[in-house]
């Protein structure tokens, strides 16, 4: 696996997300930095599922990537869709219900936007799909998830590696994609843009 080194490959996470340094860190990969973007990740009344999760993984990258020109850079996005609708990354505890009552007893997509930087100016990026079962949730179900708070900032109001994973009977794809970054994909274009292994 890839493993950066003191003064060798550093590689810049351009997300504050705690999973996705977690799930790097898994496999070897510390980063030399973590740089949120800050960027408005509101998505336009038509735009695709797909197409969004391409946009912010590159938006990300761009706000990022001119900041550490001698880095390796990062980026990456988490969509949950229902369909052709997004689902927000839920708030309240309104959205989450609205957003668990949309999921319950059928399939969804989650689809997972990757883009990187290399410190030679080259780009990679590519949009990573998984489909996810939920079984149909009673209220009781629901109200009793709620309650655990765990859906705050979860894309669709739910992390497959907290209390909704008895709600989930399978996937098909990638689990880490899921939890907020494929790392198969992730490792595979690094390796494709000459990251040392």
């Amino acid at each position: 696996m890839p493993v950066p080194e003191t003064g060798a490959q550093q590689l810049v996470l351009a997300s504050g997300s705690a999973r996705r340094r977690d799930l790097l860190r898994q496999i070897g990969i510390e980063p030399s930095a973590i740089d949120p973007p800050h960027i408005d990740e509101h998505h336009g009344p038509r735009e695709l599922p797909l197409a969004y999760a391409r946009r912010m993984a590159r938006a990300k990258l761009a706000a990022v990537a001119g900041r550490h020109r001698e880095s390796w850079v990062l980026a990456a996005d988490t969509v949950v869709a229902c369909g052709r609708r997004i689902l927000p990354k839920a708030e309240t505890e309104g959205e989450a219900r609205a957003s668990l009552g949309l999921l319950s007893g059928r399939r969804h997509r989650v689809l997972g936007g990757i883009a990187i930087a290399a410190p030679d100016g080259r780009m990679a990026e590519r949009v990573v799909t998984t489909v996810v079962a939920f079984k149909r949730l009673t209220s009781q179900e629901v109200d009793s998830y709620i309650a655990t708070g765990d859906w705050h900032g979860k894309a669709g109001g739910y992390a497959i590696q907290g209390h909704a994973a008895a709600f989930i009977p399978w996937i098909n794809g990638s689990y880490g994609n899921v939890v907020g970054l494929s790392l198969s994909d992730t490792v595979a274009m690094l390796s494709g843009l000459g990251w040392r292994t």
